[in-house]
């Protein structure tokens, strides 16, 4: 069955025709984002375009385009193998239509390989699906991409991106609660921008028995304060908010947390299909 589009081809239209000075950000909504640069490289980051599962799990915002209207890009970054980050509707027609490569941890190219198996219901060739793992770094166009670790005990194996051009880096976390390795990655990296996972506490009937359970998928303030302050970036976006019913959360409570932290120097507040720029 096909996705439909909320809000028809205005936004994969506006991306392809977008020809920004340095690196344009497009926030999709959940943990999705659009990174395209100066020379027109496109990559997109967790597109998920689904609608979840419900009466569990529940899409509170739009479905902002159709997969069918991308027509340029260049590579799909998929964080962990959750359906939100890897789901073959969402993801396969995009590779289908573009020729992109799909890279992902173990997990989540395992999703694509075997369990969705896009191969045989998309015109997906398996050299299409590339492996990565923490330490690995590999160019797509005018942009070079670390592969770094994170921290989500809801995944089987999740990592993290830092993607530099040489207009600034951009940094995605997944779903990854604070690390361990953050402070090394601040270190080593200038973070201009960072997106986090952030949520509430909430109640979600449990996955295999439907009893109402608490739940809690992503960082809270501090913990995405504190993730935000080791990774030293300098403007933090939260992302993942704005998206499943009971653990949606109001973003613009984080300047209280953030005003005595040296970092994130600047907090931006992005609604679905909103553009930045770095």
């Amino acid at each position: 069955m096909g996705i439909h589009s909320d809000w028809s081809d205005w936004l994969p239209q506006a991306i392809e025709s977008a020809e920004p000075d340095s690196v344009a950000v497009w926030y999709l909504g959940c943990n999705g984002f659009v990174l395209k640069g100066r020379e027109g490289t496109t990559i997109f980051v967790d597109p998920y375009l689904g609608l979840g599962d419900p009466p569990r799990i529940i899409r509170m915002i739009p479905v902002p385009f159709e997969p069918n209207d991308v027509r340029s890009a260049d590579a799909i970054l998929a964080t962990h193998e959750h359906v939100d980050h890897v789901h073959g509707p969402s993801q396969a027609p995009i590779l289908e239509k573009t020729g992109a490569s799909f890279y992902g941890p173990d997990e989540s190219v395992a999703v694509a390989r075997d369990d969705e198996e896009w191969a045989n219901d998309y015109d997906v060739t398996d050299e299409q699906l590339i492996e990565v793992t923490e330490g690995d770094s590999f160019g797509v166009g005018e942009f070079e991409i670390h592969v770094e670790p994170a921290h989500d005990p809801d995944a089987s194996h999740p990592v993290s991106y830092v993607v530099e051009h040489e207009a600034g880096t951009f940094f995605h976390g997944g779903d990854s609660k604070p690390a361990a390795e953050f402070d090394a990655i601040g270190s080593r990296y200038d973070i201009d921008l960072g997106a986090l996972a952030f949520g509430t506490v909430g109640v979600m009937p449990h996955r295999e028995t439907g009893v109402p359970t608490v739940t809690k998928w992503y960082n809270d303030e501090n913990q995405l304060l504190e993730a935000a302050s080791d990774l030293r970036v300098d403007r933090l976006l939260p992302s993942h908010w704005d998206m499943w019913k009971r653990l949606t959360a109001d973003p613009t409570a984080l300047h209280h947390h953030a005003r005595s932290f040296e970092h994130p120097r600047r907090l931006e507040i992005a609604e679905i299909g909103d553009r930045l720029d770095l």
